[in-house]
């Protein structure tokens, strides 16, 4: 069997199982899905995005990358590979497709300044691990629960091995996963994945979270990227490390001759993420709740600021120089589709690039001072408006993704503000 995968606007894999003595036709002809599977949301509403409902729910072609194809140490007698999404009236890659929309930003790094540039991106990614519980609200209690165990390793933060096994699965993906840890709270952990080319980072992140999930599932267990599924606890982050090459291999974020090691190319690009922030915060922290885990003293981000190996600010640059200099971007959280996340960090680091932009002085200290710097939007419906405003960062994305992405979102925002959560029975209903 071949299992052939592909992202929708979520970041969750969609897909089919094939026999493999019918491959070859679906390399040939494509398989045939519904389009609006780019917009059916998790509880499988169809939210009505131009192209789907109102044309009568028309097709979208999936062809197999079998560049991509990978047996599944989990699943023997499987092999599994992506899959690039079509429209088969056109020929042209779906509007939708999230693979698509990175393939399309990455074209535009010569126009945007970049020359022979390629932009390197490393993931990092958090994950909270779950038990099944009767008892609790939603069905599920955090794995392992003991609390500071901060960067372990072992039985004592994982008592059943879960770090182990899903190492040692993920190792034989060829995803390039490097190791793994517990986390900063109880049942959460995080594993790191080496740095590629921005097109080959995000399938392996893309596959990384699908891989985590499905292993998790064969332990009756929970693998939630959620950026903050739990009260009284921190959140998830998708952190991303990104420098750029020239043609011949070279870092051109390094200057050895200036006094931070920084060439005028990074500072560009630093000040095109911090520039272009509030928009991209629609695409990292892509849902209502994302929103739940910024704020003060949460090591997550709250205001837009950049610093020197400083892990309170939105966007770090680690110690290393020489061939590591690199940005650290941790603005996203791990419920980011990792097409969507890194299309729009190199996009906005191009368009700082294009503009010659220059960042404010770096951020010295903590920092969350409010009045410090600029505050990230506070919403998802904030984050949406920033898009939307932000002419020349979805001009690189392109209307028909961003129109798509703007009316699915803003349907989830709706959703949420007509349903009764526990906090506010909790809240009223028993005093008023």
């Amino acid at each position: 069997m071949v299992r052939v995968i592909y992202p929708d606007l979520l970041g969750a894999d969609r897909g089919r199982d094939i026999l493999v003595a019918h491959l070859p036709s679906a390399c040939d002809h494509g398989l045939s899905f519904c389009r609006a599977v780019y917009h059916t949301t998790p509880r499988g509403d169809v939210v009505p995005v131009t192209g789907g409902l109102d044309a009568g729910l028309p097709d979208v072609s999936v062809r197999p990358d079998l560049s991509t194809l990978q047996a599944l140490p989990w699943e023997p007698g499987v092999a599994w590979c992506l899959g690039d999404t079509f429209d088969p009236a056109t020929g042209e890659p779906a509007p939708e497709s999230p693979r698509a929309l990175l393939r399309r930003v990455l074209g535009r790094v010569e126009e945007c300044g970049g020359g022979d540039l390629t932009p390197i991106v490393g993931p990092e990614l958090e994950y909270f691990l779950c038990d099944a519980d009767p008892a609790a609200p939603s069905g599920w209690s955090v794995y392992g629960g003991a609390t500071g165990n901060v960067y372990s390793a072992g039985r004592r933060g994982d008592p059943d091995g879960h770090l182990l096994r899903t190492l040692r699965s993920l190792d034989g993906l060829g995803i390039g996963v490097i190791a793994g840890n517990h986390e900063f709270d109880g049942g959460q952990f995080e594993i790191n994945l080496g740095h590629s080319d921005a097109l080959d980072a995000a399938d392996r992140a893309f596959r990384f979270k699908a891989a985590v999930k499905e292993t998790a599932r064969r332990e009756g267990r929970l693998a939630t990227f959620m950026a903050k599924p739990f009260n009284g606890l921190g959140g998830s982050g998708f952190h991303l490390h990104v420098s750029l090459v020239d043609g011949a291999g070279r870092n051109v974020f390094e200057d050895p001759e200036a006094s931070d090691g920084l060439s005028a190319t990074a500072r560009h690009a630093i000040a095109g993420l911090l520039r272009h922030a509030p928009a991209l915060s629609a695409l990292l922290n892509p849902t209502v709740n994302s929103y739940k885990r910024f704020g003060p003293d949460t090591l997550a981000p709250w205001l837009i600021d950049w610093g020197l190996d400083n892990r309170s600010a939105m966007l770090r640059v680690p110690p290393e120089r020489g061939e590591g200099t690199r940005i650290e971007l941790r603005l996203g959280d791990a419920s980011g589709n990792p097409y969507l996340v890194v299309a729009g960090t190199v996009a906005a680091l191009l368009l700082g690039i294009r503009d010659k932009a220059e960042p404010p002085a770096p951020l010295e200290g903590y920092g969350y001072q409010e009045d410090s710097a600029p505050r990230l939007p506070g919403t998802l419906g904030a984050a949406l408006d920033a898009l939307e405003a932000d002419e020349a960062l979805t001009g690189l994305l392109g209307e028909a993704f961003t129109d798509a992405f703007l009316t699915y979102k803003r349907n989830e925002i709706e959703r949420f503000q007509q349903h009764v959560t526990e906090w506010e029975f909790t809240e009223y209903a028993f005093l008023i």
